[in-house]
């Protein structure tokens, strides 16, 4: 019985990613079109676009939790040279984790060990060994809620060849993470958020339309803290926008999750996709991208070609 569940997951994701791989299609082609229509629009003007906005999506009072930090440098932006809107974080409001154990890290990224120190020396929580999918086997998160919980870039690493088995277990690694997560954040109700402007609307699936934060005051200004404003804390995924990282179909993921595939397993938590924006890499100064696989397996490699950088950003659904 467990067998017959376990292709029914599968099929479930790989239906998935069929309809998402037309959609993309018919999307990259639209895409193509209006970008034509720009430059056109760009020669006979004579104008630029102006840059994207920035969105911090922290708030110096948040409690946050960092996922899969590899070589930590995100957490040092985070703390050492921070945005503007964020000089005032306490250090002892962030936990920072690895999956790798502390020698697996510093072997894997060498300039990590340097980073580590200077974060502990401020008084901030670094955790190795930590498995996005177990949260609720850290024995030192029982009890503890975050506002935020981050994972920049989250990949499997496990290497498969065959495409579609790669994004299957990377949908897996996802689908476990939210159910992970689910009982660590914040309670209260839907958050709020504060913009200055009016959302342009995306559609991500079928159904589902969010706002993004892709235009307004450019990218030279200070970035804007534009974190939810109170209430039950989020999720934040960060990917590459672009194949193959679009086709792990994660807003539909969390909105809409399979069923489990063991026996007696309670079903996924559902999430809303409150809104999504451009990760900016040059906003957190210092930060660097850093593969799964290390810098033993040259892992400075790219995420992607073309596209941007993307945070999703989730809360619980009532």
């Amino acid at each position: 019985m467990a067998h017959g569940k376990k292709t029914s997951l599968k099929a479930t994701l790989q239906s998935q990613q069929t309809r998402l791989k037309n959609k993309q299609k018919a999307i990259h082609a639209a895409e193509v079109a209006e970008q034509k229509g720009k430059r056109k629009g760009q020669i006979k003007g004579k104008g630029k676009a102006p840059p994207p906005r920035v969105t911090i999506p922290f708030k110096p009072t948040d409690k946050i939790l960092l996922i899969g930090e590899g070589n930590f440098s995100f957490t040092r932006a985070l703390l050492v040279d921070p945005p503007l809107s964020l000089e005032h974080l306490p250090p002892a409001n962030v936990t920072a984790t690895a999956y790798d154990s502390e020698d697996e890290c510093y072997a894997k990224y060498p300039d990590a060990h340097a980073i580590v120190e200077a974060l502990r020396e401020k008084g901030v929580e670094i955790l190795f060994g930590i498995d996005a999918t177990k949260l609720d086997k850290v024995q030192s998160f029982r009890g503890r809620r975050w506002d935020r919980i981050v994972w920049n870039f989250p990949h499997a690493g496990k290497g498969i060849a065959d495409q579609d088995r790669n994004i299957l277990s990377n949908q897996l690694l996802i689908l476990n993470f939210l159910r992970s997560a689910a009982n660590f954040l914040t309670l209260g109700p839907v958050p709020a958020f504060s913009l200055s402007r009016k959302h342009k609307k995306s559609e991500d699936d079928d159904d589902l339309k969010v706002p993004t934060d892709d235009s307004g005051s450019g990218e030279d200004s200070s970035p804007a803290s534009e974190a939810a404003g109170g209430g039950r804390g989020t999720v934040h995924i960060t990917l590459r926008n672009v194949a193959p990282y679009t086709t792990w179909d994660v807003p539909r993921l969390a909105k809409n999750p399979p069923k489990p595939t063991k026996t007696g397993v309670p079903p996924n938590p559902r999430y809303t996709l409150l809104r999504s924006f451009m990760f900016h890499r040059k906003a957190w100064k210092g930060y660097e991208h850093r593969m799964t696989k290390g810098e033993r397996a040259h892992g400075q490699g790219k995420t992607g070609e073309g596209g941007e950088d993307r945070t999703w950003e989730f809360c619980l659904q009532d």
